[in-house]
């Protein structure tokens, strides 16, 4: 396979549902449904954490959370382990990133890159305390904004990504002809979807609220109750002054924003092709997490549904399959082998132990069949929760609660949990099983608990963070956090 640039793109909360190429019935993302068509979509992409700061450093390094030990969106990557963007650096490859990043703090050369440009890390380089406090779970007043300021307009988000697009095609018209001698790699890190649900009005208005689907099992009586989803509700408790236009407003400025990512990675993919590296660049898009956008009454992100937990995953460019689907599981772990191969690195016998693999082999069948994983240990967890994907079935495994189990090819909408149905005993036992070949979850639990109340005192204290509140989403540069 011959080397090639890398540009990864990364959004941030894209429900994976909610593109055309997955099948949407009213979304417009026509740039990355040609892209989609182009290359290969992978149909059973995740996270391996449903929040941003913990996915992005498995992301960075190719390791899952436990071995990061970054549990939550105050603990964030800071250069150790080493990341995909150190390996290629030590072999004479230019990276750049463009966008957010969501790591402790710019220090290009420490977090693996030649430059960062227009880069969002956690805020004041300490991030969201308040998901620090798992003993009694703390109410997140913030979240009640989120169906009140629902609707058109524009957001310092909307501005920020705009901003991305622009820098981002000055890179590539200005910059990459300078990196000639190898292939470069190109991170690029957009907000959008991520609330606040405002989105820019020519975009807002292709979806008519009356027009919007409405939620599924989103009325009170439908909604699922599991002790570990009812106690985030009411931490994270977005949903709570909703009614039905909030909820349609929300739907369609998320609607919204989809396109208008859409459109900016258009501009992007327009500036790639006009400067003549369409043919030696390959493109990976992808996001952090999902958005759960209703769905059982919940909105964010922080579950193992698929809504949540579940990601988009396109690659396209030289030597990757057009127009293919592929259904064998993957991760965001599998980015650091990505890069690797398709820069044409070599692999350093210091990253042999990574879970991942090349996307790229993927796409052309030479990985089997693979079972992996995701964990979530942070803002609205009472417990550490794990889930795998085996075959067609998910399983949940939440540390001193009941676990769940669905059958995705039977019950893609995750309706239906097997968990208690005595026919599943043993598929429950092989789920489990396989899920302690990889991580011992209730070690896990107590190490990101110690560690958080390690940090918790680092900071002032319990009640230090309790009085000082915390924000809703990390501001992009030069902006500041509101705090409620």
């Amino acid at each position: 396979m011959k080397p090639a640039n890398l540009i990864f793109i990364l959004s941030d909360e894209h429900n994976k549902r909610v593109l055309g190429c997955e099948g949407h019935p009213i979304i417009r993302t026509p740039n990355l449904d040609a892209l989609a068509t182009r290359g290969t979509r992978f149909t059973s992409a995740y996270t391996n954490c449903p929040i941003c700061v913990p996915a992005r450093a498995s992301f960075a390094t190719g390791r899952h959370v436990h071995e990061t030990r970054c549990w939550d969106n105050a603990i964030a990557y800071s250069g150790q382990p080493a990341s995909w963007g150190h390996r290629l650096m030590e072999q004479g490859h230019h990276v750049a990133a463009i966008g957010k990043l969501h790591y402790r703090e710019t220090k290009p050369e420490a977090n693996g890159f030649d430059e960062e440009i227009l880069p969002l890390h956690i805020v004041n380089g300490v991030g969201d305390l308040f998901g620090l406090i798992r003993d009694e779970l703390p109410r997140r007043a913030g979240s009640l904004r989120l169906g009140p300021e629902a609707g058109p307009g524009e957001s310092e988000y909307t501005r920020y990504d705009r901003s991305i697009t622009d820098e981002t095609v000055h890179w590539l018209k200005h910059s990459a002809p300078k990196h000639q001698q190898k292939p470069w790699a190109l991170y690029v890190g957009f907000v959008s979807p991520h609330f606040p649900l405002i989105a820019p009005q020519p975009f807002y208005d292709l979806y008519p609220e009356d027009k919007v689907p409405w939620p599924e099992m989103y009325d009170a009586a439908g909604r699922p109750r599991h002790p570990f989803i009812d106690a985030m509700r009411k931490c994270l408790c977005f949903d709570e002054p909703f009614d039905e236009p909030m909820v349609r407003r929300a739907i369609a400025a998320y609607f919204g924003l989809t396109s208008f990512l859409d459109d900016n990675i258009g501009k992007i993919l327009r500036a790639l092709a006009e400067t003549g590296l369409a043919q030696g660049t390959r493109v990976v898009y992808s996001s952090d997490h999902g958005d759960n956008l209703g769905t059982r009454g919940l909105w964010g992100k922080s579950t193992m549904y698929e809504e949540s937990a579940g990601i988009p995953m396109i690659l396209a460019g030289p030597d990757v399959p057009a127009g293919k689907a592929c259904d064998t599981p993957v991760t965001l772990v599998d980015g650091f082998p990505t890069f690797i191969h398709a820069l044409g690195a070599k692999p350093d016998p210091r990253d042999r132990d990574l879970a991942g693999a090349s996307l790229l082999d993927i796409a052309q069948g030479k990985v089997p069949q693979r079972t992996i994983l995701s964990q979530y240990h942070a803002a609205g967890a009472i417990t550490g929760s794990y889930m795998i994907r085996h075959g067609r079935y998910k399983y949940i495994h939440y540390v001193g609660l009941p676990p769940m189990l669905f059958d995705l090819d039977a019950d893609p909408g995750e309706r239906n949990d097997l968990a208690r149905d005595p026919a599943c005993r043993e598929t429950i036992a092989e789920c489990e099983r396989l899920l302690r070949k990889v991580v011992n979850p209730e070690t896990m639990d107590k190490l990101a608990r110690a560690d958080q109340r390690m940090h918790i005192e680092k900071n002032g204290g319990k009640e230090a963070i309790l009085r000082k509140g915390t924000f809703r989403y990390s501001p992009p540069p030069g902006a500041k956090a509101a705090y409620y």
